[in-house]
């Protein structure tokens, strides 16, 4: 807890830029460091697949390789948002509109990558209040998410990381995770790192058995599509730090196994 309390006021000393570009460095590394020397290959199959994304950005950043190569097998593939995205900062207008130029921006990105409307669900949570929800209105939710699960059987679920430095996708992966308990069904589940790498250093967060359970996938075929894809999201890239989409844009996505 020192260590991490220490590298935060150093944050705050450090000009954006900088900051920025250490973080881009950090990440570049870490991930590489999984990547060659701490993960198992995992190859694309025909498992049908639910992605579940704390705003609509998230599964096209993290999954969107997946995604692709799942659907041009023709393999099913369901995405669902949780929240409405009004949370963005890059856009200066009305939240209502807002939601709507989200929900456009996460269709066209789906669209790109294989996935049709008919398959693209949206909760329609209130951005950033994920870990506030009432008693009542988390078991609504996980309602939601256990009905959804059931309707479509997946054999694949993937979440953001349990510990991805950011509230909503922390919330979400224990709302996933309580509404497959509530299921009772077999699934694999998956998480994949968005904010992970680019926040908070490694070896803080992650123990020995969560680096172990670290696959990465090949995305080489898709590579072009997903970069349309990300494209779409025309106005969460003019909000984030200009080398973070870097880190998306790469012939791999690193997934980690979580127990259930």
């Amino acid at each position: 807890m020192k260590i991490k309390a220490n590298l935060q006021n150093l944050q705050k000393l450090l000009p954006s830029s900088w900051l920025e570009k250490l973080q881009y460095i950090h990440s570049i590394l870490l991930f590489r460091w999984i990547l060659h020397g701490r993960s198992q290959p995992l190859a694309c199959n025909q498992k049908s697949a639910m992605v579940f994304s704390p705003h609509q950005d998230d599964e096209t950043l993290g999954c969107g390789g997946m995604i692709a190569q799942k659907r041009e097998q023709g393999t099913q593939v369901v995405v669902v948002f949780v929240t409405d995205g009004q949370g963005s900062g890059g856009l200066e207008t009305s939240r209502d509109k807002i939601i709507q130029i989200r929900k456009q921006e996460a269709l066209t990105a789906l669209s790109i990558l294989g996935v049709a409307p008919s398959e693209i669900h949206f909760l329609q949570k209130t951005d950033g209040r994920l870990q506030e929800l009432s008693s009542q209105e988390q078991q609504q939710t996980i309602k939601q998410i256990a009905e959804l699960i059931k309707y479509y059987q997946p054999e694949e679920i993937y979440v953001p990381h349990r510990k991805d430095c950011h509230r909503d996708h922390e919330a979400t992966y224990q709302l996933v995770k309580l509404a497959i308990f509530q299921c009772g069904i077999k699934v694999e589940l998956l998480q994949y790192p968005i904010w992970l790498f680019w926040r908070a250093p490694l070896f803080i967060l992650l123990k020995l058995q969560d680096i172990t359970a670290a696959y990465h996938l090949s995305i080489t075929s898709v590579q072009e599509k997903k970069a349309r894809a990300i494209a779409s999201y025309s106005s969460q890239i003019q909000s984030l730090p200009r080398d973070f989409i870097k880190h998306f844009l790469g012939a791999y996505e690193i997934f980690f196994n979580a127990e259930l």
